[in-house]
C-alpha cells in the first residue's frame, strides 16, 4: 500500500494551506489590472477623504455638541434637533424654496442640454460645429463669483444692460435681483446658460456612436431632420437620459449654495433662503453645530430616497438602472 503524506491529505502539521479562492481571484485581478487601479487611486483617495471620513461627524446630529468634549463627547439627545427643525417656523419656507429652485433647475437644466446636443448634431460643417461647441462650453469655466458679478452688472436697476433693454418695451422700475418673483427665473436661466453646453457633451458622445448608415437610410426614404431626430437621435439618447436623470435625482434638494448665497439680499430673502444657506447660517455663523448637522443629514436622506425611488422606477419603466 502506498503511503500518503500529510501534505497530500491536508492534515497534520505539515499540511499545505492554500489561499481562499476569492483571495486568489482578487490577487489575479490586481496583478492583471494594476495600471488601472493606479490611475483610479487618486479619485478613490479623494472620495474617501472628503466623502466617507467626514461621515464620522454625523453623530453630532444626535448629540449635544460640547467644545471641550469634541465630536465624540457631549450628551446623547436622540432626535431632538430633527424635531426642532420640523417644528420650526422656517421649515416649510425652506422646503418650499429648496424644492421650487431645485426642481425648476432640474427640469430646465435636464432638457436644455439634450436640445442643444440635438441642435449641434444637426450643424453642417466641422468648423461651425466646433465654434458652436466652444461658445457653449466656455461659460462653464467662469467662476460663480464672476457670474454673480455679471448678473449684478447686467441686471442693475439703474444702469443694467438688460434692464435698459426691457425699458424699451415699456417695462420700467424693474429690480430683477431684488424681486421675489424674478429671483427663481434669473437663477435658473443663468444656471442653464452656464452649464448647458458642458452637460451636453455626454449626449453628443452618445449621438456620435449612432451608426451613420441609419442616417443614410432615413435620407434615402425621404425623412426630414425632425423625423430623423425623433426616430434615430432621441431613441439613441434614452439610455443616457435615464442614467443622468437618476443621478440628478440624487441631488434634487442640493441647490447651489455659493450662487444662491451671493445672490441673496434682504429683498429676495423670502424666496432665496434654502436649506444649504440656512445650514451655513445656523451651523457656522451661529455655532449651532448639532442643529446644522441634523438639518444637513435630513437633506441627505431625502436625496438618497429620491435616488433609490428614481432608480427603481427607471428599472421597471425603461429597463435601465444604476444597480
Amino acid at each position: 500500500m502506498t503511503a500518503v503524506s500529510p501534505a497530500q491529505t491536508g492534515s497534520g502539521t505539515g499540511a499545505v494551506r492554500t489561499a481562499p479562492r476569492g483571495l486568489r481571484a482578487l490577487t489575479r485581478h490586481f496583478h492583471r489590472y494594476w495600471q488601472l487601479w493606479v490611475m483610479a487611486a487618486p479619485a478613490i483617495a479623494f472620495v474617501a477623504v472628503f466623502a466617507y471620513i467626514p461621515m464620522y461627524g454625523l453623530q453630532l446630529a444626535f448629540k449635544e455638541f460640547d467644545f471641550s468634549a469634541g465630536i465624540t463627547g457631549g450628551d446623547w439627545v436622540g432626535l431632538k434637533y430633527f424635531k426642532q427643525f420640523f417644528e420650526s417656523a422656517q421649515f416649510w419656507t425652506l422646503m418650499r424654496n429648496t424644492v421650487v429652485i431645485s426642481v425648476t433647475t432640474l427640469v430646465v437644466g435636464f432638457i436644455a442640454p439634450i436640445a442643444l446636443a440635438l441642435l449641434v448634431n444637426q450643424v453642417v460643417g466641422r468648423r461651425r460645429k466646433k465654434f458652436l461647441q466652444t461658445a457653449t462650453y466656455l461659460p462653464h469655466f467662469i467662476s460663480i463669483v464672476v457670474i454673480v458679478g455679471m448678473l449684478q452688472v447686467f441686471l442693475s436697476p439703474t444702469s443694467g444692460l438688460i434692464t435698459r433693454f426691457v425699458e424699451l418695451f415699456g417695462v420700467t422700475g424693474t429690480n430683477f435681483l431684488g424681486s421675489s418673483s424674478a429671483f427663481v427665473p434669473v437663477y435658473v436661466i443663468s444656471e442653464v446658460w452656464q452649464h448647458c453646453g458642458w452637460n451636453s457633451i455626454i449626449y453628443l458622445a452618445a449621438l456620435a456612436s449612432v451608426d451613420t448608415q441609419l442616417y443614410e437610410a432615413a435620407r434615402i426614404d425621404g425623412s426630414g431632420r425632425f423625423t430623423i431626430i425623433r426616430h434615430i437621435d432621441v431613441p439613441a439618447l434614452i439610455p443616457t437620459m435615464v442614467v443622468l436623470l437618476i443621478l440628478n435625482m440624487g441631488n434634487v434638494l442640493n441647490t447651489g449654495f455659493e450662487k444662491i448665497f451671493l445672490m441673496q439680499n434682504p429683498l429676495n430673502l423670502g424666496v432665496s433662503e434654502v436649506i444649504a444657506t440656512y445650514v451655513y447660517k445656523i451651523g457656522i455663523l451661529s455655532n449651532q453645530f448639532s442643529y446644522g448637522t441634523a438639518i444637513g443629514l435630513f437633506n441627505t436622506l431625502i436625496n438618497f430616497a429620491f435616488l433609490v425611488a428614481a432608480n427603481q422606477i427607471a428599472k421597471r419603466v425603461a429597463n435601465t438602472s444604476l444597480w
